[in-house]
């Protein structure tokens, strides 16, 4: 009965998709480029790293028809016939041979009722390659679904496509997103939730399955990150609840009743409580580590009555030691950005690879940004202080979920500009003084598969190689025991 009834839901989705005046999708009609011709998705005028598969797109510009358009580059020109433009992975890698540092122009020319029409727009290609993979976690784009949730790994080179963890194999259970330790794709890690669950941590190449809880501890672990090391991990403990709004136009919030820090200790399976980083006063969440490994950035708040007092919560952003031999945190803690002094909530900080970065989402209240149509993307120069808004690359509903390629040039996002309900990864570069080029979405082989995808792209996150973990293993990994963890002395 519940898939009849998913399935009625997906088909309502199709039809709401397909019902705009031209036949396109809600997110091609609003979120498509500039100019005579409308292209989906918008590549005009954006900066891409050589590497990248092909830029697949179509015209959607009402009526458009019997278009031809023309690739040059140097002394390289392709000409693809169709309101489809869609490459063949080998012309494409062919054409972007020795591309770096080159522009490529675009001449487009369709018939549009009847009447000739041309338009003109330039590529970049940066110097600097990106990382060659993706995983990101598919799911359903509201609350009414956990289930049916999978984990991918893509090569944003070509497109190919792993699944790492899906609900076929693990009892139809939800899972949490992945992430790479250091951009590594032998260092990384997900959760299987559930009572056959634990954190799947892939150091070197070894699976382990782990239980990261230990007594005293509010819940498993939820956010975190990997240390450079892959010996420690710094982690949030949370206890989450869902809220639904009682104005129109609000969807949800997702809150935490409370929230703490703590450190896994991977190679002798013990937990570092730290009582300074778990203030039963204090919301503490979403940790990460520095570059070198030296420092932990992370967001905390003070409590409120929750879910009355929501729009209270302003999470500031703080740094503070971290000591690689013994896995503690320092106590004196260090406000980057203030929340309350800037109205406003700090969530998902990231690290540069270079120590030159961090980036962190900022929405108006709490910690839940998804449904935040304000949320934007902040930069804070670790070497100078200045924190500025990434409004130049800002969409028109939220972008959250960030993540670095090892080299500090290209960094990814989740985005849900244009239709408001799926969530995209899109990707922008960034040079040494910290100039932005406008984003671009993953390209896909099919030039029309954003207008029939019906789930969000969750948490991308770049890796500069494979995992090398199948959904073969997540199976295994499954039904093994967890590694228990104690609590350290």
């Amino acid at each position: 009965m519940r898939d009849i009834f998913n399935n009625i839901l997906k088909a309502a989705a199709v039809c709401l998709m397909l019902s705009t005046c031209n036949g396109e999708s809600i997110s091609t009609a609003v979120d498509g480029s500039q100019g005579p011709l409308v292209i989906y998705p918008d590549y005009k005028e954006v900066t891409i790293p050589s590497n990248i598969a092909p830029l697949n797109f179509r015209y959607v510009t009402r009526g458009a028809g019997k278009a031809v358009t023309t690739f040059t580059l140097a002394d390289k020109t392709v000409r693809i016939k169709g309101t489809e433009v869609e490459w063949s992975l080998r012309q494409w890698k062919s054409f972007m041979a020795d591309a770096a540092g080159k522009t490529i122009t675009v001449n487009a020319q369709a018939t549009v009722d009847g009447k000739t029409v041309t338009d003109t727009w330039s590529v970049y290609v940066s110097n600097d390659d990106i990382d060659g993979y993706l995983t990101y976690r598919l799911i359903e784009p509201s609350y009414q679904m956990f289930n049916e949730v999978s984990i991918m790994e893509r090569c944003i080179e070509n497109f190919d496509e792993t699944i790492i963890c899906d609900y076929r194999r693990t009892d139809n259970s939800c899972m949490n997103c992945h992430i790479h330790g250091q951009q590594r794709g032998d260092l990384s890690m997900y959760y299987i939730r559930g009572p056959k669950g634990g954190a799947i941590l892939n150091r070197d190449g070894k699976l382990r399955k782990l239980s990261l809880n230990a007594d005293g501890m509010l819940s498993g672990t939820v956010y975190g990150e990997i240390h450079p090391s892959g010996r420690f991990g710094v982690f949030s403990t949370n206890i989450i609840l869902p809220s639904f709004h009682a104005m129109a136009g609000n969807r949800m919030e997702v809150y935490d009743s409370a929230s703490d820090l703590t450190v896994a200790d991977f190679d002798n399976n013990q937990m570092i409580n730290l009582p300074h980083v778990a203030r039963p006063d204090r919301f503490e969440t979403f940790p990460c580590f520095s570059a070198d490994g030296k420092s932990v950035f992370y967001c905390v708040a003070d409590t409120f009555p929750l879910p009355q007092e929501i729009e209270k919560v302003k999470y500031d952003l703080v740094r503070a030691d971290f000591d690689p031999d013994n896995g503690h945190i320092g106590t004196q803690i260090d406000t980057i950005w203030n929340g309350n002094a800037n109205n406003a909530s700090a969530c998902h900080p990231k690290a540069s690879p270079d120590g030159r970065w961090l980036m962190f989402t900022v929405a108006d209240y709490g910690t839940f940004p998804l449904f935040h149509t304000e949320s934007t993307l902040y930069l804070a120069d670790l070497q100078t202080g200045q924190i500025t808004a990434l409004e130049s690359i800002k969409g028109d509903k939220s972008d959250t979920y960030h993540s670095w390629s090892s080299n500090g040039r290209w960094f990814v996002f989740a985005s849900k500009r244009g239709d408001g309900q799926y969530g995209k990864p899109y990707f922008c570069h960034i040079d040494a003084d910290g100039n932005l080029t406008k984003p671009f979405v993953l390209p896909q082989k099919s030039s029309r598969f954003y207008l029939y995808n019906l789930k969000s792209f969750n948490v991308p996150d770049l890796g500069n190689a494979s995992t090398g973990m199948t959904a073969r293993d997540a199976r295994i990994m499954y039904r093994l025991p967890s590694e228990p963890f104690s609590q350290a002395k």
